[in-house]
Formats: structure tokens, sequence, C-alpha cells
């Protein structure tokens, strides 16, 4: 058989709206564009405005392909899925290149989570992923972890997971996390915690 390289990469992101999905699109879209690769970009926004978290509705998205050749759109089947909760697992998963990797944070998929996802089973035990490679990270708490040291509440603390999971993906293709340190320095300038947890987060998901 003749195997042919791929010369461009498509990877959606998926979460709740409040997971700052888009926000993690574009810094990997900047590290990407930065790092000398051409680009194309589809954010997918929500199905309804402020719907309930964890639901189908409120799964946001953002895909990107990039790579060296002249890229004229943001691709069809994404060859990386990176889902953070049940909802935005089964609503991309139809859209995946079979055999391609699947991300989850596991710990999301509790059996509250998998309700309001209107799931009567787990999807990560009852075969629906077994066409793909899947990787379960606990994102949750390894960013609670990451970020324990500056002195952000729970909540806080966990809304720096994108970063974690960007940083993961920017080790993954070699990309850059200079472009995105900057933009965490100049975004968060006033607020020192605020800066060092997301500068944390996304230095322990490069390390993962």
């Amino acid at each position: 058989m003749e195997t042919v390289e791929k010369t461009s990469q498509v990877v959606r992101f998926a979460g709740d709206s409040g997971d700052g999905i888009q926000l993690q699109g574009q810094q990997f879209t900047t590290a990407s564009a930065l790092a000398g690769h051409d680009v194309a970009t589809l954010p997918d926004f929500p199905a309804e405005i402020r719907a309930p978290t964890g639901t189908r509705f409120g799964v946001s998205a953002f895909q990107i392909q990039f790579g060296g050749e002249r890229i004229t759109t943001p691709g069809d089947a994404p060859d990386v899925l990176v889902a953070f909760n049940p909802a935005a697992l089964v609503v991309n998963l139809a859209h995946l290149e079979p055999g391609g990797l699947i991300i989850v944070d596991d710990s999301t998929f509790t059996d509250q989570r998998l309700k309001r996802a209107d799931l009567d089973s787990n999807p990560l035990e009852d075969g629906s992923v077994d066409p793909y490679n899947l990787v379960g990270i606990d994102i949750s708490n390894l960013t609670l972890e990451a970020v324990k040291p500056h002195g952000l509440g729970t909540k806080d603390s966990g809304r720096c997971k994108n970063f974690w999971a960007l940083g993961l993906v920017l080790w993954m293709f070699d990309q850059p996390r200079e472009p995105t340190i900057a933009w965490i320095e100049k975004k968060f300038a006033g607020n020192e915690s605020l800066l060092n947890a997301n500068l944390a987060a996304l230095n322990a998901g490069h390390a993962y």
C-alpha cells in the first residue's frame, strides 16, 4: 500500500460556551500562522444563547486546518477532536475522520453530565468511540493542581483548563507557546494571580 503523507491537519476544539473554546481556537490559529503555516478557521457557536451547561444545545466549537501549503477551507473531517464534556463529544463525533484522535476530559463523564447530554450510556465505554483513537485525560483536575499555588478559587481555576488543553495541542503539533504567553501577559497585566495561573495551566499542558 502506498503511504500518503498529509500536508495539513484539521483540529476541532469543543466544549461549553463558557469553556473558552473560541479563545483557545484563536490562540492556536495565531501560533500556527506565526509558525509559518497557512490556516483557515471555522468558529461554531452554540445553537442556543445561554443554553444550560453540559447540554448539546450549548456546545461551542472551533475548527482549524493548518499546513505548509495553501489552505482554502477549514477542512471537512477533523483529524483531532478535543472534547471537554460528553455533549461536546457526541455532537462532534460524526464529523471526525475514522481513525482520528479524540482527546477528552474524562473527569466530566459523570452520570449527571451524561444525563445533561441526553445520553443513556457512557460513549467512552459503550463502543461509540471504538473506530477512533481515544486519549482520556483528567484535564479538569490536572488544571486545578497546576494553578493551585496562585490562589484562585475553584471556579476561576477551572476556567484555566482551555489553556491547559491548548498547551497540550501546541506541543502535539510543535507550535510555539510564545504568542499565547504574550497574549496572557497583556490580557491579565492588571491581575497577577490570573496571569500566573493561566501561564501555569498552559505550561502544565505543554509539559504533560
